[in-house]
């Protein structure tokens, strides 16, 4: 392909799939504008404008005299970050804790399936856990991640890091689906969440994707009063 025909996002492009094949992982410092110009057979101004836009998605991090990084929490911004539990917790000065309650390779039901915009189920790995802030329980998460995506995730001890981190820090998604609804809270959830039956709760639901490659679908419910919060 010659330089003229080659768009800034055509560079762009090829850089984020060698960000979500991990040719560049997570921390990984890229090479000169220069040098990717004379790889991908374009103009150095192409390259930068494909960086910066990279850049202000999230996936990348620009130093003047650093040079230019994969994030080491590579995101890509839509209408919100996928946030990391534990930095959200950190940040408001409370102490982080997790609790693994269960980690199974199991079919998918049908409406989890459904989500991931799948005709048939098969198997993936369903994890449940417990956010805690301050020793208090925070999010009451149950999620599906899809081995054949992600199936370095098996490798991974979850009793000592939370399946959210790891994905946020390991999988960088090309799109995602939101939904956030309320609920009240029965029985056995208004235990794990230490509150009372019938408690109003927030739920938020996310899958995302790497192009039409399912990555993970979750179920948070959290406490009464958490609150979202996004910043463009």
């Amino acid at each position: 392909m010659s330089a003229d025909r080659q768009s800034w996002k055509d560079i762009r492009d090829r850089i984020r799939d060698q960000i979500l094949d991990r040719t560049y992982a997570p921390g990984d410092k890229l090479p000169r504008d220069a040098d990717i110009a004379e790889q991908f057979g374009c103009a150095r101004t192409t390259v930068q404008r494909a960086m910066q836009d990279l850049s202000d998605t999230g996936l990348i991090e620009r130093k003047r005299k650093g040079g230019t990084h994969v994030r080491a929490n590579p995101v890509t911004r839509a209408t919100l970050d996928i946030p990391i539990t534990r930095l959200e917790v950190e940040e408001t000065g409370a102490v982080y804790g997790y609790q693994l309650i269960d980690r199974k390779v199991l079919p998918t039901p049908r409406e989890v399936a459904a989500k991931f915009e799948q005709v048939e189920p098969n198997s993936m790995l369903r994890v449940q856990a417990l956010h805690l802030a301050d020793h208090k329980p925070h999010i009451l998460e149950d999620r599906w991640v899809s081995i054949e995506t992600a199936p370095e995730i098996l490798d991974v001890d979850l009793a000592r890091e939370s399946a959210n981190e790891w994905l946020v820090r390991n999988k960088p998604y090309t799109r995602f689906d939101l939904r956030i609804y309320a609920i009240s809270a029965d029985a056995e959830t208004a235990r794990m969440l230490a509150t009372e039956p019938g408690s109003a709760l927030l739920v938020l639901e996310r899958t995302t994707w790497i192009g039409t490659d399912p990555i993970t679908s979750v179920r948070s419910i959290t406490i009464p009063g958490y609150q979202l919060l996004t910043k463009s």
